[in-house]
């Protein structure tokens, strides 16, 4: 890691995309503009100074700023969401680029594990409410001492030492999901929880306090961790430092399901190398549902409520759940037509198709998941229901089981051009 000792990581800065130092730039003038301090803040200044990619800016200013971020979203043309209780706001800007600003504050926690007591403060008291030292530096934007680093906690030398140190002793206490962020960092970068921070984790692991904190909030943390690229790694630590006990009493985690998230990461890496032009897989969901493994179908629907997942995500993770093992027999089953191979796989998500591959060695399972994503996932009829009209038939419920059979004849090959299929099509006509 390159000297630091000047506190100044300008030359860094210069270094990012011509469209990050252009926000960076426009901030700087609105600063200017309302007399304003503002500081790039947090997890960008950490990994300008690693050299990691994070693009999302994120903006404290010694002033008002709403007002800041109004100002600033007017310069942007972006579309601005305020919470006036924190003093914050994000721009989201064209490309999918979002800078998140903030006034500085102070943060107190009358109650572990609650949300905070927010009023003014100073840049100072803004990174003292941090989790870590490596999150609790700034860079000035100022056009005067453009680059400045400040670091009152040390962040820097422990970036150095690759060392993840809370700022005070009741940090866990306040906000116990930063165990898992603890983890995150952690994992992600290769660093160690130093000695003390690993001693006070532990004591709040062992006080319930993450039993504590409200199911979405720690929902949106894990999803931060089964999101990580070294995602094995992370659940193997959490594993040994909470359990997964927050999620459900009986998600455990055991070799079984272990060996299941394993195999998924090898099936993941299969569909993304095979199909990159496919709709991409949320990996999270598959691993949530390792973690689910041992739960029965009540147990996941009562946990996937709880911490208030999307019902299309709690209806990914039940589909897999119930058709299981019976799915994965039927597909074994030596003689199946095309069409119902497709019918078997159509309804469900490709999460729990890889999931069923992550469960089985069976190669003819195997060989016909596979071919359902390259051959039949997507497959079109050629004829319309403009088709079915000319052809004299009424919208109604008819249509819908005469694409069936038409797809299901295509499928098995049966038919194949756009005049094989309208003369099906009229055969079922006579025969409804």
């Amino acid at each position: 890691m390159a000297d630091l000792k000047n506190k100044n990581i300008r030359q860094r800065m210069k270094k990012l995309p011509r469209r990050t130092l252009q926000l960076i730039s426009t901030a700087q003038d609105t600063a200017a503009a309302l007399g304003a301090g503002a500081y790039l803040v947090g997890g960008f200044v950490r990994d300008v100074i690693l050299g990691v990619g994070n693009f999302d800016l994120d903006i404290v200013v010694e002033a008002d700023g709403i007002l800041f971020a109004q100002e600033f979203a007017r310069r942007t043309s972006g579309s601005i969401v305020s919470h006036t209780r924190f003093g914050t706001a994000s721009v989201a800007l064209e490309g999918g680029l979002k800078v998140d600003i903030a006034t500085a504050r102070k943060e107190t926690y009358p109650v572990p594990a609650c949300l905070p007591q927010v009023s003014r403060g100073t840049l100072r008291d803004d990174l003292a409410r941090r989790d870590f030292t490596i999150n609790a530096m700034a860079a000035s934007i100022s056009a005067g001492d453009f680059g400045l680093l400040v670091d009152f906690f040390g962040g820097a030398e422990d970036l150095r030492r690759g060392k993840i140190r809370v700022l005070h002793p009741l940090s866990f206490r306040d906000d116990p999901t930063r165990i898992l962020r603890a983890i995150r960092f952690e994992k992600r970068y290769g660093f160690t929880i130093e000695p003390l921070s690993l001693r006070l984790l532990k004591q709040a692991v062992a006080q319930g306090l993450i039993q504590r904190v409200g199911p979405h909030r720690l929902r949106d943390e894990l999803v931060l961790n089964l999101k990580e690229k070294r995602v094995l790694e992370q659940l193997k630590r959490i594993r040994e430092l909470t359990g997964f006990g927050f999620i459900h009493p009986r998600a455990a985690f055991p070799p079984a399901a272990q060996a299941l998230a394993v195999s998924c990461q090898r099936e993941l890496s299969w569909f993304k190398r095979k199909f990159p032009r496919h709709r991409g897989v949320d990996s999270w969901l598959v691993y949530l549902a390792c973690l689910l493994e041992e739960l029965n179908n009540d147990e996941v629907r009562e946990t996937c409520r709880r911490f208030a997942l999307r019902g299309g995500d709690e209806k990914r993770i039940l589909s897999y759940k119930k058709a299981g093992g019976s799915l994965i027999r039927r597909l074994a089953q030596k003689s199946l037509r095309p069409s119902e191979i497709f019918g078997c796989l159509e309804p469900l998500s490709y999460e729990a198709i890889i999931l069923l591959r992550a469960r089985t060695k069976d190669a003819r399972v195997r060989k016909r998941t596979e071919d359902f994503f390259e051959i039949y996932n997507g497959m079109k009829l050629y004829i319309s229901g403009d088709d079915l009209r000319r052809l004299g038939i009424a919208p109604g419920p008819y249509y819908r089981k005469i694409f069936s059979e038409v797809l299901a004849a295509k499928l098995n090959g049966e038919v194949r051009t756009p005049q094989e299929e309208l003369a099906l099509i009229k055969k079922i006509r006579e025969a409804l």
